[in-house]
């Protein structure tokens, strides 16, 4: 089980797989007033950083789940290194239709809403480890801009336009399923570039350490298409955030 091999590439260097800065994921663990002990559920959670962070200067407990290897042994690497492994747990398995046996007062999915279907599915999924009055947390896409054509939609390696919402309209749908909208972080254009612009080095050391592996000519491809499409159209049309959410 594991992700496709490009993105355990392109992100082997990435702490965050998200274009969320370490300072702006301290940010929302502030903003959360996480209490000492709080249990926090995460899926989909990538190298870690959210909970072995939090587990450092909040002192929550945690489980992170993600279909990626390399980055469950990161995570874990990460939580020895910041001296809280008896703290977080990290689980290398597919996220989707994870439930936790002991309810949790943080559940979340930054960035991999793909894990329950959909925004809607993803809720869902995590209302049912969430204890009463705890918060959800979801990272998705919106769009800044709203694209004039469905190319520029596909540019932003969209499907199609109908893939994501204007702010304005993503806070309403969560209200619409029953939720309130309790705190938000969101990207701006330089967390961005430290997301995507980071990959290109990582692919440029990649090449220079493997050329004769099968899969350098992807990534060579990747190397030379994905500097011009990221400034064309993510880095001018798509936002992202992360948005705290609590059921009515």
């Amino acid at each position: 089980m594991d992700i496709p091999r490009i993105f355990n590439i392109t992100e082997s260097a990435h702490r965050i797989h998200d274009p969320i800065t370490p300072e702006k994921l301290a940010t929302l663990g502030a903003a959360l007033r996480l209490e000492s002990g709080a249990r926090v559920l995460d899926l989909g959670s990538g190298s870690g950083e959210m909970l072995c962070t939090w587990a450092r200067d909040h002192g929550i407990t945690g489980i992170g789940i993600d279909m990626s290897p390399l980055f469950t042994e990161q995570a874990q690497l990460r939580a020895e290194e910041l001296g809280v492994a008896d703290q977080v747990k990290f689980i290398h398995d597919d996220a989707a239709g994870f439930v936790s046996d002991e309810k949790v007062s943080v559940a979340a999915c930054v960035g991999a809403t793909w894990i329950g279907g959909g925004v809607a599915g993803t809720i869902e999924l995590l209302a049912r480890s969430l204890r009463p009055g705890g918060i959800l947390l979801i990272g998705e896409p919106y769009w800044r801009q709203f694209p004039p054509t469905e190319e520029v939609a596909k540019g932003c390696l969209a499907n199609s336009i109908s893939d994501f919402l204007m702010l304005p309209e993503l806070l309403a749908s969560f209200r619409r399923l029953g939720y309130d909208v309790v705190e938000m972080i969101l990207a701006n254009q330089d967390d961005w570039d430290r997301y995507e612009a980071a990959k290109w080095l990582t692919m440029r050391r990649w090449l220079e350490a493997n050329p004769d592996d099968e899969f350098a000519k992807e990534v060579r491809a990747e190397l030379t298409s994905e500097p011009g499409r990221y400034a064309a159209y993510t880095r001018e049309y798509l936002g992202w955030g992360v948005f705290a959410l609590m059921q009515r």
